[in-house]
């Protein structure tokens, strides 16, 4: 077993917390309050600017095998997924260029981006992230909602090309060789902001 299976199997108690959550839970019926999505997607859309700033971060000191994995995991992030988000803000009435990060944004994105300064250290703090989106789109398209807009959020955390990327940290953690302790000690911290994130403000 390597050290993602590891990982994700002590992250599945803290994934079940979140689909239980009643945020996602709403998503996944499709009768979550437009006012609470719009104001997670507000949030999240800052998150992931941040996001493509941590696999910048890591790409500075990444070895060459894993160099163009992290330039592409960047440029889907800046130019698949917050293009999602730009789109379901048009339809949502969020205001992504005036929003304003609450606190477990706010935590979460220092975390990463401290964590960030040791490459192991990073790669496990950023996998809950892809790992726990890439379940939860896969959980709740076995029984997608009926808004187009849920739904379309759903499907695009569904995607088999979303899992290829998740399944691409998970070598690149795997072949960091990190320090298992260490390892668990980050993956679990960001699983816990993970759970916290859906608290939206």
């Amino acid at each position: 077993m390597g050290i993602a299976q590891e990982l994700e199997e002590l992250g599945r108690e803290l994934l079940k917390a979140q689909l239980e959550h009643p945020t996602v839970r709403g998503i996944a019926e499709g009768t979550l309050d437009e006012r609470v999505f719009r104001s997670w997607l507000e949030q999240d859309y800052l998150y992931l600017l941040d996001y493509v700033r941590v696999f910048s971060r890591l790409a500075w000191q990444a070895p060459a095998a894993h160099l163009g994995d992290l330039v592409d995991l960047a440029h889907s992030t800046f130019h698949e997924e917050l293009s999602l988000h730009r789109s379901l803000a048009a339809e949502f009435g969020a205001d992504l260029d005036g929003a304003v990060m609450g606190a477990p944004c706010a935590a979460y994105t220092s975390f990463l981006l401290e964590a960030a300064a040791d490459y192991s250290d990073g790669l496990a703090a950023l996998y809950p992230c892809m790992w726990g989106y890439s379940e939860i789109g896969r959980a709740l398209a076995v029984d997608p909602p009926a808004d187009p807009r849920y739904k379309r959020w759903v499907d695009s955390y569904a995607d088999p090309a979303f899992a290829a990327l998740a399944r691409r940290c998970a070598v690149m953690l795997d072949e960091s060789a990190p320090d298992p302790a260490r390892a668990r000690a980050f993956f679990t911290e960001a699983m816990r902001h993970e759970l916290a994130f859906w608290d939206v403000p």
